[in-house]
This record gives C-alpha cells, structure tokens and sequence, in this order.
C-alpha cells in the first residue's frame, strides 16, 4: 500500500505541476520605469502524460488542464536600483485518468490555486529611472535576485488525492543573469523552491517534500517595433516526496519552448507562449500552449 501511495502523490505532484504550468519566464529580469503598473490576464492549456516508474501499480497517467490567471505587477525604486512587485492569482480545471492495476481511474477537480507573492532586486546594471530617463538607457549585463512565496489559500479538500492547491507554504528564492548583445538578450535564472509540510494531506498523512531545484536560459531577439521572440529551455530535478516516513522518487524533467510578444498600443500587448516536455525521467511530460493580454500604465506613460 505504501508503494501505492507513493506512486499515486507522483500522479498528484504532476498535476500540481501541471496547475501551475511550470511556465518558462523570459525578460524575469529586466528594466522597466519606476512607477510603472503591468495588469495580466492569461489563459493556459496543457496536457500530457505522467512518467511514473514501470513497476507501479499505476500506469498511463495523462493530465489535462485549463488555467486562467489574475496578475498585478508594480516596478520599484528599491535603494536607487530597480524592483518590481508580482501578484498572481491562479485558477485550473483539472482533469485526469491512469491505470490502477489495469482498471481505469479517473478524477476532476477545479478551483482558485495558490496565490503567489513575488518581489525582484536588480542590484547591478538596472538603476531606477524615470519613463524620461528610460528613453535613454542601454542594457548591458543586469543582475537579480528575487523571492516567490506561495500562500495555501488555494482549492483542497484532505479527503481527495488530487487538488489544485497544495495546503502547505512554499518559498523560491532565484538569482538571474542577463547580457544585452545589440537586439539580442542572454538570460540565465536559477532557484530552488522549499515547502513546509501538508500535515492533512490525503486523510491525514503527512507529506513532506525536499526542495525543487531549477535551471532556466532564454535567446531573446528585439525587433525595432517593440515585439520580441524568446527561446526558452529549462531544468528541474529533486523535489523528492516523503508519506508519513516513506520516501518517493525525485523528480526530473527538461523542457523547451517559445515566446512572442506583440504590442498592440502604447498600452496593450499580447504574448503568446508554447513549451513541451524534452525529457521526464519521472513526472510529468507536458505540453502547454497559453496567451496573456497585459494592460500598462502609470509612470508618466
């Protein structure tokens, strides 16, 4: 039964992954004019298979969700240096089916997801300026740091295995390169992601993860007309899940994938997103598809 269980948090964390669609950010780390407002409405749809272990019970795991998220963002004069403030509200339909010892299983669920709190430092290369003073500035190499927390506020109920929020805080904290080379911008962002445990998890058990750890680098090209299109890869590997003292497998997952962003005003533009699974040795092998509209303001704009 242990190994069961194990087995069915794999399917579970997928699907969480999935939720919060383990999304490739370029441009995490760059300039805007202090005073600046960014509102985001985005829609996301994945699907795709759960890698589990061939000798589980469980077998064909495949995940299916739709997403829509809320977002504020506010650039920051933090010290002379630019910072910028993320709000993110998360909502997903889920949908799931797999195998348990040959008898197909399915499940759905659907609600509001963690809410996440970001804060970003560029503490080299990216000073506070003006909307004036931006006109004039040139990126070169920028450094950053941020930290993301998740608050579990999210949809859970103890007596599913499945939920669109994770009833346990978690917290990221990144550091991110970038080298401006005339229209093209290097990126490259690492962060490890910690959890408390979920003390209710699934009728009660316990469920403790180690932290997740992450690589992501992005090719971005500038045109003269404000769009810019970004490939994007990442990795993430650990995040290893213990119930109530057993311990599960970690996971690993490389994957790769494409963005574009059009203006459409000096206030609106839309950007539309495509990444996919290159490698999962053990999680979940998704494909993504989202598009996001973002409103602009303030800052002398």
């Amino acid at each position: 039964m242990r190994r069961v269980g194990l087995a069915l948090v794999t399917v579970l964390l997928a699907a969480v992954m999935a939720a919060e669609a383990q999304d490739l950010e370029p441009r995490a780390y760059s300039n805007a004019p202090v005073g600046m407002n960014f509102l985001i409405l985005g829609y996301g749809y994945t699907t795709g298979d759960v890698a589990l272990d061939a000798s589980a019970p469980i077998q064909d795991g495949k995940i299916t969700v739709h997403s829509a998220v809320l977002a504020y963002a506010r650039s920051l004069d933090v010290w002379g240096r630019a910072g910028k403030l993320d709000l993110v509200l998360p909502h997903a339909w889920l949908s799931g089916s797999a195998k348990f010892s040959g008898r197909p299983v399915s499940t759905e669920v659907s609600g509001l997801g963690d809410p996440q709190v970001r804060f970003s430092y560029l503490f080299y290369g990216a000073p506070a300026l003006t909307l004036d003073q931006f006109a004039d500035y040139q990126p070169d190499l920028i450094l950053g740091a941020s930290l993301a927390v998740r608050a579990p506020l999210g949809q859970y109920d103890s007596d599913r295995l499945v939920n669109i929020g994770t009833n346990r805080w978690s917290f990221k904290p990144e550091i991110g390169i970038s080298k401006t080379l005339g229209p093209m911008t290097l990126e490259l962002d690492t962060s490890a992601t910690f959890y408390t445990d979920n003390d209710n998890f699934f009728r009660g058990r316990r469920l403790q993860r180690d932290p997740l750890y992450a690589v992501q680098g992005h090719v971005i090209y500038h045109t003269s007309f404000g769009v810019w299109a970004a490939l994007d890869a990442t990795y993430y590997g650990g995040g290893r899940t213990t119930i109530d003292g057993v311990e599960g497998e970690s996971l690993q997952d490389v994957r790769v994938g494409g963005t574009l962003a059009i203006p459409v005003n000096r206030y609106n533009s839309i950007k539309i997103s495509v990444s996919t699974g290159a490698y999962a040795r053990l999680g979940g092998n998704f494909t993504t598809a989202a598009i996001a509209w973002q409103f602009r303001w303030g800052g002398g704009l």
